[in-house]
């Protein structure tokens, strides 16, 4: 199992020194994710600042872009990391992607399907210099003229991660990407009984194999030192699943565990803006379930638990959002010493 860490950024003019940080405290690779900044700037950032590490981001939205622009940036960030850049692309939710981004909405498995293999016809015909002839049903790349092709890259070419949340999308990540990004609003027992079937069926439609596929499981973990922390730990995590359940095409999880006219409620305090409310409504039992909760000398035992037995599953942690590289540094050399 590798361990990897979702990072927080509030100030991209940070990013160096916070993944420099991650390197150090343990970590086998650390990604960057679509918030209130760009994924990707800070990743170059990091690229100068680190050695070894993978980089990558989980997810970047692919459907506020196209396989164009992915294709030259995947290309340029596996440049400056010299090999270490991995492209996780997420799809997002109709409402983001109609009225944040300005973009078309409509199949969105079927969309992301493309999405890959486009950007992989983009960086073959650099790699080989052959024809750029790819025509989908969502995406046309026909035309590319000396002066805009880079070229062979001499790290080769980015895996590509698709994160995914519903079986359709899930499926998508088993048929054509290299790795699957598991939402972190997902159980053991929802990832047993929903997501890995899922990627299955993709990887049989595809005829691939399960060691083809790559899957990072991103976990909330909440922990503390002492009773202060506590309280603060399990507010925000119980914000952090509010948020989440919420949204109605995070509601799976909520009814395999009983959960179900929680959703309701939860999303109506978010058209309020109750957010203090939302936070009070996640019961103890939703938040054991969908997170990893314990004491900071127990912590490292209840991670390997939650995954114990999942083969060629691997782990990243999120801490509230925490921006700390080092904050976990204990709990990396613990896990290390139990897997």
């Amino acid at each position: 199992m590798r361990i990897c860490y979702t990072t927080p950024l509030g100030d991209p003019r940070e990013a160096a020194g916070l993944f420099a940080g991650i390197e150090a405290a343990g970590y086998d690779a650390a990604f960057s994710f679509e918030s209130s900044h760009d994924p990707f700037i800070p990743l170059a950032l990091a690229a100068g600042a680190t050695s070894s590490i993978r980089l990558g981001t989980a997810v970047a939205i692919g459907f506020a872009r196209n396989p164009m622009i992915l294709a030259n940036i995947g290309y340029d960030l596996q440049l400056l990391t010299e090999g270490r850049f991995v492209l996780g692309l997420g799809s997002q939710i109709r409402p983001h992607i109609e009225n944040r981004f300005s973009e078309r909405w409509g199949r969105p498995a079927a969309r992301m399907r493309e999405m890959v293999r486009a950007i992989r016809a983009i960086w073959d015909a650099w790699q080989t210099g052959g024809e750029l002839a790819f025509e989908g049903e969502f995406y046309r790349h026909t035309l590319m003229t000396p002066a805009f092709d880079p070229g062979p890259n001499p790290f080769g070419t980015a895996p590509i991660l698709v994160g995914g949340f519903g079986p359709a999308m899930v499926g998508v990540a088993g048929e054509v990407a290299d790795g699957l990004v598991v939402h972190p609003f997902n159980s053991r027992r929802s990832v047993e009984e929903t997501t890995l079937p899922a990627l299955d069926a993709g990887l049989a439609r595809a005829g691939r194999r399960r060691e083809e596929v790559e899957v990072i499981w991103v976990t909330n973990v909440v922990t503390w030192d002492d009773d202060a922390e506590r309280e603060h730990a399990l507010l925000m995590a119980r914000a952090q699943l509010a948020f989440y359940g919420s949204t109605p095409a995070y509601r799976p999880p909520m009814e395999l565990h009983g959960w179900a006219d929680l959703q309701p409620a939860l999303r109506a305090l978010s058209k309020r803006g109750a957010w203090e409310e939302m936070a009070a409504l996640v019961p103890d039992e939703m938040l054991e379930t969908l997170a990893v909760v314990g004491p900071r000398d127990e912590i490292a035992d209840r991670i390997v638990d939650r995954v114990a037995g999942l083969e060629r599953v691997d782990l990243a942690l999120v801490n509230n959002r925490n921006p700390d590289p080092a904050y976990f540094a204990d709990v990396v050399a613990a896990l290390r010493a139990r897997i």
